[in-house]
């Protein structure tokens, strides 16, 4: 226990003295996790054979990464960045390890070990990359948002080159029997070792496959049919720390089916988490595993460099400095090419280019990954684990040739970073729009005060222009709504022109403040009910008021008077807000209303009671008038 307690004492220590030092260097966290494992471990030595055991643990800080990945793809925001994710990132990632595994083979490495050695260093930094392009306010240029771009494909790539790497094991192939089972000779305790738990080991291929994919489907389904039920018990129980419990709980229970199956735990994660990325709990999940995430990923990074021989590198300092400039060149001409030929130029390309040429910290897990299966020799990922540490470590270097660059081509046009709000009010209204504009023109003249929210930098700016004071930012993220003080608010106008952003926002609002007035921006009918579902208490459809005005002067001017007209348009109004409500019973998520019987006989119902009621006042006006005129 003594012990335990000493090495724990040792690593967190380090970690809180190295990663802030970092941070104010300008260096990144994790290069700050990086230099603390180089101090405990070769500089000062005091650290054991316990890094190896506690890398293996803190690896599982990649799953929870991987799974925090998938909530934030929905499958719709895949296929709308396709072009991006395919080519631009797609491109990168291929023409970066041919290049690399070419130059490895130059250097005399057979053509499986050069291939792993492309695979593993094509990968760049997420973690050191966004966090500079945000500290330095460039995320929002064409050059930020394009190595975003290429940064997700890697992220994406991360999970087939996980499935892929085994195929390039000497030892690891697994191998069909006469039988037409599966046997893995030689794979280090997978399968068949004592104690181990397989579903797979000893079954004919097709059952492996059949068992595989039926592990797949049930992690889909489960997180479309289970994670809802069990999230509402869990929120029965008003325990905030039971919701931290269930979501480690199906990150590990993922982990755990497919190790069963023998695929990477990595994978289940980043399918379940975009199964879930359209929950309403997607919110609490990322909330309550980020600091797992984050402390094991730092976990990982300073048993990395503790792990680092240093007496290799102090024995030949020039070979690794020279291997890790070479990587960074090959990369960065890779990585202009691309760019050039994606219509990026001038600011854009160096952006693109300088902050993406380095090796990145999935590089580790690639390299320790391809060493256990013995694609690669020790020696060889020992020294470049050591290549990778110090591409991380010169980026730094890079973003400020980018500054230099960037000067003498002339100011960069970089968007303005998200305002720091310093104002509450009873009213919050996410976007400015046509829509929001007019909401809160009313609500303020009324007297009323209103804290006005869009990530539309054009849009803020004209506001103030014209003195309506709103602030800059992205209104789904929940710091910035507690920020305005939504705790405090009393009505929240959604008026934001993002159907699907506005159901996620309604959700997770009526979820996180169950007490508050929402107020939501509606599209047509089924968006609606979408709203209704969610939680809204009043909803707008864009274009109803002003089409049942337009029918009103239809009206005036086919015989009604002024009054007749508008109390005919009040009574298709009242009528037709009820029976949404009604219809809302009936309409099915995902079902077209033409396909849905019920929907479409209640509909007509409905839509009769509201001829009759119209009808019926009309006739009553024109005996009133009858008699009247009697």
């Amino acid at each position: 226990m003594e012990e335990f307690f000493y090495q724990a004492t040792i690593y967190l220590g380090a970690a809180v003295i190295a990663v802030p030092l970092a941070a104010r260097l300008g260096l990144g966290s994790v290069l700050g996790y990086l230099a603390a494992g180089i101090a405990i471990g070769p500089v000062l030595g005091l650290t054991g054979a316990e890094t190896e055991d506690l890398r293996h643990f803190a690896e599982f800080g990649v799953v929870m990464m991987l799974f925090l990945i998938g909530l934030e793809l929905e499958p719709r925001a895949l296929w709308a960045m396709r072009d991006k994710l395919i080519g631009l990132g797609g491109m990168q990632v291929s023409a970066s390890t041919v290049v690399l595994m070419g130059a490895a083979m130059a250097m005399g490495q057979p053509w499986h070990v050069s291939l792993a050695v492309g695979l593993a260093l094509s990968l760049s930094s997420t973690a050191i990359v966004l966090q500079t392009l945000s500290e330095k306010g460039l995320m929002r240029t064409g050059g930020g948002r394009a190595a975003f771009s290429v940064l997700l494909t890697q992220d994406i790539a991360v999970i087939p080159i996980l499935a892929f790497l085994p195929l390039l094991g000497t030892y690891a192939i697994p191998q069909f029997a006469a039988d037409g089972s599966i046997s893995r000779e030689g794979a280090g305790g997978h399968g068949g070792g004592h104690g181990s738990l397989s579903l797979v080991d000893g079954l004919p291929g097709w059952a492996v496959a059949l068992v595989t994919l039926a592990a797949i489907a049930f992690i889909i389904l489960a997180g479309i049919y289970l994670t809802r039920p069990l999230f509402r018990f869990i929120h029965a129980s008003n325990l905030r720390e039971m919701y931290t419990a269930l979501a480690l709980m199906i990150v590990v229970g993922i982990s755990f089916v497919m190790t069963l199956v023998g695929l990477s735990p990595a994978l289940g994660a980043f399918l379940a988490g975009v199964v879930l990325a359209n929950s309403e709990f997607r919110h609490e999940m990322e909330s309550d595993l980020n600091p797992f995430k984050g402390l094991l990923l730092g976990l990982f990074f300073i048993t990395v460099g503790a792990g680092i021989d240093y007496r290799q590198f102090l024995a030949d300092p020039g070979d690794l400095i020279g291997l890790a400039l070479l990587v960074i060149f090959a990369k960065g001409a890779v990585l202009f090419i691309v760019g050039r030929a994606f219509g990026l130029r001038r600011r854009r390309l160096w952006l693109f280019t300088l902050s993406l040429a380095q090796a990145g910290e999935f590089g580790f897990v690639l390299l320790a990954f391809s060493t256990q299966l013995n694609v690669l020799p020790a020696a060889l990922s020992e020294k470049l684990l050591l290549v990778i540490a110090l591409s991380m470590l010169i980026t730094p270097l890079l973003f400020i040739a980018y500054d230099l660059l960037s000067k003498r081509m002339g100011e960069p046009l970089q968007e303005p970073e998200p305002d720091e709000i310093d104002e509450e009010g009873p009213v919050i209204i996410a976007g400015i729009g046509r829509f929001g504009q007019i909401v809160n023109r009313l609500v303020q003249a009324s007297g009323f005060k209103t804290v006005v929210l869009d990530h539309d930098m054009e849009a803020v700016q004209l506001m103030r222009r014209f003195g309506v004071k709103s602030f800059l930012g992205d209104p789904t993220r929940p710091e910035l709504l507690k920020a305005a003080g939504i705790a405090k608010a009393k009505v929240f106008v959604v008026a934001l022109d993002d159907p699907e952003g506005v159901v996620k926002m309604v959700s997770y609002v009526r979820r996180a403040y169950p007490d508050l007035h929402i107020i939501a921006r509606a599209k047509d009918r089924n968006h609606v009910y979408e709203l209704y579902q969610a939680g809204a208490d009043d909803i707008v459809r864009e274009l109803f008021d002003s089409s049942v005005r337009a029918g009103r002067y239809v009206l005036e001017n086919v015989g009604l008077s002024e009054y007749e007209a508008a109390q005919a348009a009040q009574t298709f109004y009242n009528h037709d807000r009820q029976n949404l409500r009604d219809l809302a019973q009936h309409w099915i998520p995902g079902v077209p209303a033409s396909q849905n019987p019920a929907y479409i006989e209640r509909a007509q119902e409905l839509e009769k009671a509201i001829e009759s009621a119209i009808f019926e006042m009309a006739e009553r006006k024109r005996k009133r008038s009858s008699e009247a005129a009697e």
